[in-house]
């Protein structure tokens, strides 16, 4: 075991290791390049008896792991949503980790509760929030909307179904385009996935708040308990944006629970020109958008606003002795927010970040992002063997090869899934891809943290030329 008393002579070397990653991470493959089994078969299938050197360690991090992995931090790295970090977001990860707070309740660390209360505070005012929202930080947006759908289930059920149990007839509605995990959420919570209603969308993919609607006057004549709705601002197939405003007259209309996931794009409100997003805002009971997504903090922070927080605590507070505290019901203990008990010290990332960048670059890094890619767009459009399927928006093109003129939908799809094969297989630009009304289609983000014009050159570059090769 390794001494404390020498943490500052052999931690050089680890410090070493990442400042040689980080500053050396474009000499890898964006994407792995192992087959599947290859780590494994690397790794001694017993733990060692005695202890083994930092070195040798070292030596098979080197050698084993940093080959099994895709690099998400790689400013060629455009696929799904960025997970970026920035370095004031590593070095305060180093003091969490140095630290070690478990962080459940006030009393076990003060300062912990506190700079979440307040990181919350900031994020509010600094992205036009309604003032009588509340933060919390959750581990991820699946983990938000989970807790979200809970607290609309007991409100529906007058806070008895954690006691008695549900009885299948609650529905809870959102998009054909809404991520899995609400429907994961509805198995998990008990609601059930054949009770999440998929609404239709338009031609932009956004919810259709009429046909909205009629499911509920639908579900209200067949007997069911409408309970809630899922709105999506920036989904994750097209990051199209949901009409908050005509969703939530809706739910204000049938008193049902409205919950906003803006995972990706939620992040986009600390620009006052996309504040439209977040028209009606003020009728919406919960809102979660993912710093770790486009805000450069580590993987995981992701942060859920509630209109009315003691509906939330009321749903998920328990209160076993050994938990009692004399400060309880003068402070936030965060463990009443949400599922679980344990809970990091992740307001420090976010602290370090907003107070080393400011809100002036955080917002000038973003729009830097938004032109990068209306640069990679404006060149795509003028490519006659290319197509837009859907406006860029944010940072987030979709685009496809078009098809040849006597080519199916089937060829074509398989064209393009094999131009995306070819594009990740040699390993310098990473993109991930969808469907769009059947149509196989590429998707492209420009959100690390560190991504520049040069990027967007090397990404228009590298298609091009494999495009060449595929057709």
């Amino acid at each position: 075991m390794l001494d404390p008393k020498n943490f500052h002579y052999v931690s050089a070397d680890i410090t070493a290791w990442i400042d040689k990653y980080l500053n050396q991470i474009t000499s890898f493959p964006v994407k792995s390049q192992v087959r599947p089994g290859e780590i494994l078969e690397k790794l001694p299938r017993q733990a060692p008896a005695q202890s083994e050197s930092l070195d040798q360690i070292m030596k098979d991090l080197d050698e084993i792991i940093l080959p099994g992995i895709t690099h998400w931090q790689h400013p060629n790295f455009h696929g799904y949503f960025p997970a970026n970090n920035s370095v004031e977001s590593i070095l305060a990860e180093f003091i969490t980790a140095a630290i070690g707070a478990q962080c459940m309740i006030w009393d076990t660390s003060p300062a912990a509760a506190e700079l979440e209360q307040r990181m919350m505070e900031w994020l509010r005012e600094a992205m036009g929030l309604p003032s009588g929202m509340e933060g919390v930080i959750q581990d991820s947006a699946s983990s938000a909307s989970l807790a979200a759908l809970l607290t609309a289930r007991e409100v529906a059920t007058g806070f008895s179904s954690n006691q008695d149990g549900i009885s299948g007839k609650l529905r809870v509605y959102c998009s054909s385009e809404a991520h899995s995990s609400i429907e994961k959420a509805m198995g998990i919570c008990g609601m059930g996935r054949n009770n999440l209603v998929k609404v239709g969308v338009d031609e932009q993919l956004r919810l259709l708040p009429g046909q909205l609607e009629r499911l509920i006057i639908a579900d209200l004549a067949a007997d069911y308990i409408p309970c809630a709705v899922v709105a999506t601002m920036g989904t994750t197939g097209t990051v199209s944006v949901d009409p908050l405003k005509e969703i939530a007259q809706v739910c204000e209309k049938y008193d049902l629970w409205l919950h906003v996931d803006g995972a990706f794009a939620g992040t986009a409100l600390m620009l006052p020109e996309y504040r439209w997003m977040s028209e009606g805002m003020e009728r919406v009971d919960s809102f979660v958008f993912n710093p770790h997504k486009w805000m450069f903090t580590n993987f995981d922070c992701s942060v859920f606003f509630v209109k009315n927080p003691q509906l939330l605590i009321r749903t998920f507070e328990i209160l076993p002795e050994y938990l009692k505290t004399k400060t309880r019901g003068t402070v936030n203990d965060y463990r009443d927010w949400g599922v679980p008990l344990g809970r990091r010290f992740r307001a420090l990332k976010l602290w370090f970040v907003m107070r080393s960048m400011g809100l002036t670059e955080i917002r000038e890094t973003l729009r830097k992002h938004i032109r990068l890619n209306d640069l990679f767009a404006n060149e795509m459009g003028r490519r006659e063997e290319f197509e837009l399927l859907l406006p860029p928006f944010l940072n987030f093109t979709c685009f496809r090869m078009k098809p040849d003129g006597n080519s199916d939908e089937a060829t074509s799809n398989r064209l393009n899934e094999k131009l995306l094969e070819a594009i990740n297989g040699r390993g310098h630009i990473f993109l991930t891809h969808t469907r769009i009304s059947g149509l196989f289609a590429l998707r492209i983000m420009f959100g690390q943290t560190y991504v520049e014009q040069v990027h967007v050159e090397l990404a228009l570059e590298e298609i091009f030329r494999v495009a060449e090769l595929v057709r």
